[in-house]
């Protein structure tokens, strides 16, 4: 029944960044600051702390000022991963340009079989979703008998397209490893502002292992879905995005981008 009220409910909210938010946290919206097509062009100038961010949500994910390294938000927790692959726990003062935190309620929990890689647990969860045109969030807790990912060096003015600087990413293999993936699923019509189809962070459990997750295979785990049926945007109104070309079609560089390929 839930689900379906929240179906019912979906609504879209471009919200404009502000200096202070007005309004309390809504349970059930994805919270995002700025889009990831200015990331895409080059765009890490952080637009809002961290303090800030998680007043909308206990779990995301994002990256933070100059591109420093791969964001995981666990717990109300936001962790900056560094190029050794290590998490570190940020003070509410760092800033982030992009970012997507929601507070996490589950409404579905499942056991995918063990043995599953990322493309094959992709298909597992797509066949019991409800629907292709909500946003989820995702929580993948347990054991992996392998995970592959990567973070990012932190850039300098002038910053270079995203998809120059994963030609110089870090990328970690562990294998048996304990913890947690957590990010989104996005429908196909959030193409330009944020990542269609599934983004995930991975976070150990000992929390000395994170990054942006390329490849995975299951151990045993549970699988949480949090139905996200609103959307809010903080846009940036100052700095070079209000004047950056956000038209073209950023597709092809977003997929290299995600999948981590040089």
């Amino acid at each position: 029944m839930r689900a379906l009220r929240l179906l019912a409910a979906l609504t879209l909210c471009l919200a404009l960044a502000l200096p202070a938010y007005a309004g309390g946290p809504g349970r059930e919206t994805l919270f995002q600051v700025s889009l990831l097509d200015a990331l895409l062009a080059g765009d890490y100038y952080g637009s809002m702390n961290l303090g800030q961010l998680t007043k909308h949500g206990d779990t995301g994910l994002g990256t933070f000022q100059d591109l420093d390294g791969e964001m995981v938000v666990s717990g109300g927790v936001v962790y900056r991963v560094d190029m050794q692959g290590k998490p570190h726990v940020m003070p509410p003062k760092a800033l982030t340009p992009f970012a997507q935190v929601t507070y996490f309620d589950s409404d579905m929990i499942l056991s995918p079989p063990a043995g599953l890689d990322f493309p094959g647990l992709k298909k597992w969860l797509t066949e019991r979703l409800p629907s292709q045109n909500l946003f989820y969030a995702v929580r993948v807790k347990g054991s992996f008998s392998q995970i592959k990912a990567r973070s990012v060096p932190a850039q300098k003015p002038p910053y270079p397209p995203l998809l120059e600087v994963v030609k110089h990413q870090a990328v970690f293999n562990w294998q048996d490893v304990e913890g947690e993936l957590v990010g989104f699923i996005s429908p196909a019509y959030a193409k330009g502002t944020g990542a269609p189809g599934w983004h995930l962070h991975f976070l150990s459990a000992d929390k000395t292992k994170g990054g942006h997750l390329l490849a995975t295979r299951l151990g045993k785990v549970s699988l949480e879905v949090d139905l996200t049926p609103r959307l809010t945007i903080a846009l940036p109104i100052q700095g070079p995005f209000l004047k950056m070309d956000l038209g073209s079609d950023r597709s092809k560089a977003l997929h290299v981008v995600e999948q981590g390929k040089k």
